[in-house]
């Protein structure tokens, strides 16, 4: 053997490896027919006739023609012999029809492992949210889903924002919904809507009485009950008052607006809280809303989601039910 021929089992300067096509050659796609080509011509094998397989296919005739002279003149031999009794497949077409009862026979199998793995993602959905988004805006949107999916069993972990985006990244949700300034590392997001945040004291409490304004200075220098951190609350006001140094040290920190709301309204302090956990207190006047000067409380809501393609499956639907239609603000 010579230096020039290594021979069986060694790589020259052509050899792509395993699995991969030369250089000088078109890809698969370019080289084999499509499925519906292969279908088509199983069609005339069984049936007989052009005609007829082009019907069960639901094709016109010509295009089913072209089809067959199409494949023809890519594999380079004759397939289909066609004369007024209808159509007999050539020698090469009889071999070519039986390569193509395997290659569709294996789209079929994987047709039916496709439709397996879209079902066992649509039996379920897993969604993670923020407390307000849970607790005041997730039950209805969870009820029109059900009337849409019946069939999807569906969990929710409620948190703060950040445990939120913790939850999708680590693959535990789905689809989740955070409360504040920006969308979290990691995720992609979609604004669904927009909340305020109000300052709140119980009706006995000093700030519920006076007639002017809270000023910006004094709420971050106040001692509040407030969420904890890591909550949509939190980052907002931290943001909204960075310029007055910050949030004193809170009188209380607690990990639900629940917790927030009994605290505040039997009087232990005043708080800062979205304006729909607070609507039934303010109704009520168990929580007066105390004027606030000089600082935007405001947030977005956003749907988010593992960067990359938007959610699909129940995610999707879920996703369409949180958006206004268009024309509705």
């Amino acid at each position: 053997m010579s230096l020039d021929d290594p021979g069986p089992g060694h790589a020259s300067g052509h050899d792509h490896g395993y699995g991969q096509a030369p250089r000088d050659r078109a890809p698969l796609a370019h080289r084999v027919p499509d499925l519906g080509a292969m279908e088509l011509l199983l069609g005339v094998a069984r049936l007989g006739s052009l005609g007829r397989a082009a019907r069960e296919l639901g094709i016109s005739q010509p295009a089913a023609s072209s089809r067959i002279r199409s494949m023809e003149r890519q594999l380079g031999v004759a397939l289909v012999d066609r004369s007024p009794r209808g159509s007999r497949l050539t020698e090469a077409g009889a071999l070519v029809t039986d390569w193509a009862r395997r290659v569709v026979e294996a789209a079929e199998a994987f047709d039916a492992g496709a439709q397996a793995l879209r079902g066992r993602r649509d039996s379920r959905l897993r969604v993670a949210a923020s407390m307000t988004i849970a607790e005041y805006l997730l039950p209805g949107w969870l009820i029109a889903l059900h009337g849409q999916r019946p069939g999807t069993a569906v969990s929710l972990l409620a948190g703060n924002s950040a445990a939120v985006a913790q939850r999708l990244l680590s693959g535990e949700a789905d689809l989740g919904f955070v409360e504040g300034l920006s969308v979290p590392d990691g995720l992609d997001g979609v604004v669904i809507g927009h909340d305020r945040l109000v300052v709140v004291a119980a009706k006995e409490h000093p700030w519920a009485r006076r007639r002017r304004p809270v000023a910006a200075r004094e709420l971050a220098e106040a001692s509040l009950i407030l969420r904890e951190k890591g909550s949509g609350t939190r980052q907002v006001l931290d943001a909204a008052l960075g310029e007055y140094g910050g949030l004193a040290v809170p009188l209380l920190e607690l990990a639900s607006t629940t917790a927030v709301k009994a605290a505040a309204v039997s009087g232990a302090g005043p708080s800062v809280l979205s304006e729909l956990a607070v609507r039934e207190e303010l109704a009520s006047r168990r929580l007066v809303e105390v004027p606030v000067e000089g600082v935007r409380l405001s947030r977005d809501l956003r749907a988010v989601w593992p960067t990359g393609p938007r959610p699909t499956g129940p995610a999707r639907d879920l996703l369409g039910l949180t958006r206004p239609a268009p024309g509705k603000g």
